[in-house]
């Protein structure tokens, strides 16, 4: 497995990480635990050291299945987890607010550090952009956890330019977590050159687009009671139909490379920037090995540039979240 460097930080990962999500929660039904703790023991046997988990998944049940499954590997693997989201009790408990104060800082990584039976957390996220408490304050916070030995590095999710240099201005900043794929490429307007500029790695979730890509969701497609795609509209109704255009382009490549659609996806990710590390999730091993095969699959620049362009010309259907949640991401 080849390896990458998070931007300047020197923390250095897998070129391709696990999302383990997807595992608890989010696309139906949880993945039995006995089968989840394997596929990602599956992942660590074919290279992968870098898993990605969140208290909010589940909630607090995927940090307990990464941490089962990584014990045995703790020394050789980088776990990233996340703060920022709390139990709205004005809305029946449901985990759709957000708190990024010191103090609830502090309790969540004592209790996410339990539940991943680890002394330290590698790679400590602020989840979504706390616009009620001052990115200043989160990060000095972090800066604390990571002068004590509790946490090596801090990250930021789903945050525009201004907030990544602000937050990078009291902590360092190791990486930002945010979409990013050929279905996706707003970051290429100002947050990639600012993170290149201060040199912080970026962790795109959902390379895929939530499977998308891969040719997996079409007009016939039901999703599952609990899977979160039956609420983002870009994959409903005609918003759906009209980008099946990208899914096409994306099989075309594939076709030509004598490749799977997800490793054109992934390919091509790898090769905009030496600090990217994409972290698609599955629930299938066939998947998981489908996925690596993306790291070793070389695209021409040519290649390149032409995804580049047909990609530029479609326009994507619909936004990424519903309306409530697409108010949470920073600009």
């Amino acid at each position: 497995m080849q390896k990458r460097t998070l931007g300047n930080s020197g923390l250095e990962v897998s070129a391709l990480g696990l999302g383990c999500m997807g595992l608890s929660f989010g696309l139906g039904p949880a993945t039995e635990k006995s089968e989840a703790i394997r596929l990602i023991r599956a992942a660590v046997e074919r290279g992968v050291t870098f898993f990605d988990t969140a208290e909010v998944y589940g909630p607090y049940i995927n940090e307990e299945v990464v941490g089962e499954a990584l014990a045995p590997f703790r020394k050789d693997v980088i776990i990233a987890t996340k703060f920022g989201f709390e139990p709205n009790s004005s809305d029946g408990g449901k985990w759709n607010a957000l708190n990024s104060k010191p103090d609830h800082i502090r309790a969540v990584v004592e209790a996410s550090l339990k539940r991943l039976q680890t002394d330290v957390i590698d790679l400590f996220y602020q989840h979504r952009v706390d616009q009620h408490t001052p990115i200043e304050d989160t990060a000095g916070a972090v800066k604390d956890l990571i002068q004590a030995g509790k946490v090596k590095h801090f990250g930021l999710s789903e945050a525009g330019a201004n907030t990544i240099r602000r937050a990078h201005a009291v902590q360092s900043v190791t990486a930002l977590q945010s979409e990013y794929s050929l279905f996706w490429r707003e970051p290429e307007e100002s947050v990639l050159p600012t993170l290149e500029e201060l040199g912080i790695g970026f962790v795109p979730f959902s390379p895929l687009g939530r499977g998308f890509l891969t040719g997996s969701i079409h007009k016939d497609t039901t999703f599952a009671p609990g899977d979160i795609r039956s609420t983002l509209p870009r994959y409903n109704g005609e918003a759906r139909d009209a980008n099946q255009a990208i899914v096409e382009l994306v099989t075309r490549f594939a076709e030509q490379k004598r490749a799977k659609s997800s490793q054109v996806a992934l390919a091509w990710l790898l090769a905009q920037k030496p600090w990217i590390v994409p972290i698609p999730g599955t629930t299938k091993l066939s998947r998981l090995e489908e996925n690596l095969g993306g790291v070793t699959l070389q695209l021409s620049r040519e290649e390149i540039l032409s995804l580049n362009d047909a990609s530029a010309a479609i326009t994507i259907q619909g936004n990424r979240y519903s309306e409530a949640n697409q108010k949470m991401i920073d600009r």
